[in-house]
C-alpha cells in the first residue's frame, strides 16, 4: 500500500475512534499499533514497549509533572480568588473594568499555573457570576474568561513549550522568553476587544444601566479595601516564586527540571503556609490532580511518539514533508498552509498531541524556509490556543459550560469567537513583525540561541 493511501486510512481511523469517545492517547496508540502490525507483521509488537518507554526517557520531561504540581498547588488554593479581588480593586471603575480584570487575572494565573483549563476554571468560578450580577452580557462574561484561559499555554512557564523544546531539541529557556511578549500582546488585544464590546453593549462600569444592586456591590468593594489589599499581599509571594524560576532559567542558574522542582516545592509550601492548608484533604487533592494530569500528558506524549514512529516507518511523514517542501510557492504562502494545517489539527487534538506529532516534521521545513524556530513555536502555540475555544473539542468552552451551566453553549461560543479573531490578528502581527517574539530572547540570551 502506498504511503498516501496508508496515511488517509490512518487519519480516518483516528477520527472515527475519537468521534466515538476513545481517549486521545488510546486512539493514537491503537491506530499506530494496528497500522504497524498490518503493514510489517507481528514482529512490531516486540518494539512497542521499547518505543513507548523510550519516548519518555528524556530527563527534560521531569519538568512537566513538576510544573503541573506547581500549577495544581496554585489552582487548589484561593490564589485565583485573591488575584481576582486585587485586580477588581484597581480596575473595577474602568469601563468594562470587571471583564478586563478577569483577563488580567487569567494572564497572571496562567504564569502561575501554566495550565489553560486550570486558569479558566479558577478565574471563571469567581469572575463569571460576578460579571453577570453586574449586568455584563453572558457572551462577554464567558468569552473573556475562556479566551484568557488560553494564555496558560503561551505565557511562561508553559508545559507545551517544554514539550516543543524536547521534541525539536531547542532551548526551553529561550522558548519561555519568546512566549512572554506575545503573551502580553494577546492579553492586551483581549482587553481592547473587551473594552470595545462593553462600550458597544451600552455601558461604562456595567454594560447595562447601573442598578441599585450593582451600586451596592461597588460600595462593598470600597468598604473592603483593606481586605482586598491583604489579598494582593497573599498573591505576591507566588509571583516572586515565578519570577525567580524564570530568572534561574534565563540566567542559566538551573535546568528546566531543576527550576520546576524548586518551583513546585516552593508553591506547595506557600499554599500550605499562606492559606493554612494543613489538612490532609486539600494536599491529597493537589497531589491527585497533579498526578492525573501528569499521567494524561505523559500517556499522550508516549502514544503520540508511537504514532509518529508509525507514520515515519510507513514513509508517510517523509512523503508529506517532501510534498510540502516541493511546493514552489512563496515562503509566506507556505507558512499560511502550515498555519491552516495547525489550526485544523488544534480543532480536534489537544496541544501536547499536536506538538509531539507535528513539530519534528515541520521543523526542517521551517528551517529550510529560513523561519526562526522559536518564532514558529509561538505561532504554533497561538494556533493551538484558538483550538481551545473553538468546536468541536474546545476544552475551555466546556469548562466554562460546567462553571455556568445556565449559559447556553451557543452564547459561550459566540462570546469566544471575537477573541479567536484577536489571536488570528496576533499571528498576523507576528508575521509582519517577527521581532515581537525574537527580540527579547536575542537581548537576554544572544543571537546564537
Amino acid at each position: 500500500m502506498d504511503p498516501v493511501t496508508s496515511g488517509i486510512l490512518i487519519v480516518i481511523a483516528l477520527f472515527i475512534l475519537m468521534a466515538i469517545g476513545t481517549p486521545i492517547a488510546f486512539a493514537l496508540g491503537g491506530v499506530a499499533l494496528a497500522a504497524l502490525v498490518m503493514n510489517r507483521g507481528m514482529i512490531e509488537l516486540t518494539y512497542f514497549g521499547e518505543t513507548f518507554f523510550a519516548s519518555l526517557a528524556s530527563f527534560g520531561f521531569v519538568a512537566i509533572p513538576m510544573f503541573i504540581l506547581m500549577g495544581a498547588a496554585v489552582a487548589s488554593s484561593p490564589t485565583g480568588r485573591d488575584l481576582y479581588r486585587s485586580l477588581d480593586l484597581w480596575l473595577g471603575r474602568v469601563p468594562g473594568g470587571l471583564a478586563i480584570s478577569n483577563i488580567g487575572a487569567c494572564s497572571i494565573f496562567a504564569a502561575l499555573s501554566g495550565s489553560s483549563p486550570a486558569t479558566s476554571a479558577a478565574i471563571g468560578k469567581l469572575g463569571i457570576p460576578e460579571m453577570r450580577k453586574r449586568g455584563y452580557p453572558d457572551g462577554v462574561a464567558a468569552g473573556c474568561v475562556a479566551a484568557g484561559g488560553t494564555l496558560g499555554i503561551l505565557i511562561p512557564p508553559s508545559v507545551t513549550m517544554i514539550v516543543y523544546g524536547i521534541s525539536t531539541e531547542t532551548s526551553i529557556g529561550r522558548l519561555f522568553i519568546a512566549g512572554a511578549v506575545p503573551g502580553v500582546m494577546l492579553a492586551l488585544l483581549f482587553m481592547a476587544w473587551t473594552l470595545l464590546a462593553c462600550r458597544l453593549a451600552g455601558g461604562y462600569h456595567s454594560p447595562n444601566p447601573v442598578t441599585e444592586a450593582a451600586e451596592q456591590l461597588r460600595e462593598n468593594v470600597r468598604e473592603n479595601l483593606d481586605q482586598n489589599l491583604k489579598a494582593l499581599i497573599r498573591v505576591l509571594p507566588f509571583l516572586v516564586v515565578v519570577s525567580l524560576i524564570l530568572f534561574a532559567l534565563y540566567g542559566g542558574v538551573a535546568t528546566p527540571s531543576e527550576a520546576a522542582g524548586a518551583g513546585a516545592f516552593l508553591c506547595l509550601a506557600l499554599a500550605i503556609i499562606v492559606y493554612r492548608m494543613w489538612q490532609l484533604k486539600p494536599l491529597t487533592t493537589i497531589m491527585r490532580d497533579a498526578l492525573r494530569e501528569s499521567v494524561m500528558i505523559m500517556l499522550i506524549i508516549a502514544c503520540a511518539e508511537i504514532f509518529a514512529y508509525a507514520l515515519s516507518s510507513l514513509f508517510i511523514t517523509q512523503t508529506v514533508a517532501e510534498a510540502i517542501a516541493g511546493l514552489e510557492v512563496n515562503r509566506w504562502v507556505l507558512m499560511g498552509i502550515i498555519n491552516l494545517f495547525l489550526l485544523i489539527a488544534g480543532f480536534f487534538l489537544p496541544p501536547v498531541a499536536v506538538i509531539v506529532m507535528t513539530a519534528p516534521i515541520l521543523l526542517p521545513i521551517i528551517l529550510a524556509a529560513n523561519f526562526d524556530p522559536y518564532w514558529f513555536a509561538v505561532i504554533l502555540t497561538i494556533n493551538l490556543e484558538i483550538g481551545l475555544i473553538t468546536p468541536p473539542v474546545g476544552l475551555n468552552l466546556f469548562i466554562i459550560k460546567g462553571i455556568a451551566p445556565d449559559i447556553a453553549l451557543r452564547d459561550i461560543l459566540l462570546g469566544s469567537l471575537p477573541y479567536a479573531l484577536c489571536m488570528v490578528l496576533g499571528i498576523v502581527l507576528l508575521c509582519m513583525f517577527p521581532s515581537i517574539a525574537t527580540w527579547l530572547p536575542d537581548l537576554i540570551m544572544g543571537t546564537g540561541g
